[in-house]
């Protein structure tokens, strides 16, 4: 089927999405449907810290002037975007995951205390033996109106990208608010939780096999017909 896809993310994340796929040869339309605010936090002692767990870029692009404080610190990476963009701020990657922020924690060894760095909304974790971490909120996603994509979904023939679970819930309260039929739309979810949180009545929901961005944007070709066009992630690195 020929579809035209529209990317919802908020930057930075859209514009690196958009070069991916342009890259690889589809037409894609990016809209970010959110935007990252951060929020003030308060730093814990570094003395008590051994590492740092990091869910989403989010959390270094955003994570204000406390970040300074613990740059000696080794972070614990969801994934390689993540990992860069710790690189890039000028702190050590101890582990890059490929399959979600929990796996990347049951792969810490005890004894360890961490600190999470997160985002309002984020995904509950549950440590292993040994290993605990305490949560800091960094940021937050702030909605913004689906208007300007509303001609692409009109228009028939979208496959929508779902990165997160907010997104998610947003998007269809949006296309219920433009009067959008659910039923002409397909999407394309990072993971299960993402797309339950759009709801039901939509042409088709597809997840990607793996939580991560490159197993989602396949799933985008393959739906297209042009498999093989995304090259795999990296494997978690110790």
């Amino acid at each position: 089927m020929s579809f035209h896809l529209l990317a919802l993310r908020p930057q930075p994340g859209l514009a690196a999405t958009l070069g991916k796929v342009r890259e690889a040869g589809l037409a894609i339309t990016g809209h970010a449907l959110s935007e990252i605010r951060a929020v003030a936090w308060d730093c814990p002692d570094p003395d008590g810290i051994d590492g740092l767990l990091i869910g989403s870029a989010n959390a270094i692009l955003h994570g204000g002037p406390n970040l300074a404080r613990l740059t000696g610190k080794p972070v614990y990476a969801v994934g390689e975007a993540t990992a860069a963009a710790a690189r890039a701020a000028g702190f050590g990657v101890a582990m890059t995951g490929s399959g979600g922020l929990q796996g990347v924690l049951d792969s810490i060894a005890a004894p360890s205390h961490l600190l999470r760095i997160a985002g309002e909304e984020h995904v509950p974790l549950d440590p292993p033996a040994g290993v605990t971490f305490a949560e800091v909120i960094a940021y937050r996603s702030v909605p913004l109106p689906l208007d300007p994509a509303a001609g692409l979904l009109a228009s028939g023939g979208a496959l929508v990208l779902l990165h997160s679970a907010a997104t998610a819930r947003h998007f269809a309260e949006e296309c219920d608010r433009l009067g959008m039929p659910r039923a002409a739309i397909t999407l394309a979810a990072l993971g299960p939780r993402i797309a339950a949180a759009a709801g039901d009545g939509w042409g088709a929901v597809h997840i990607a096999e793996r939580p991560d961005e490159a197993a989602l944007l396949q799933l985008a070709f393959d739906l297209c017909g042009k498999p093989r066009s995304i090259p795999p992630s990296p494997p978690a690195q110790p």
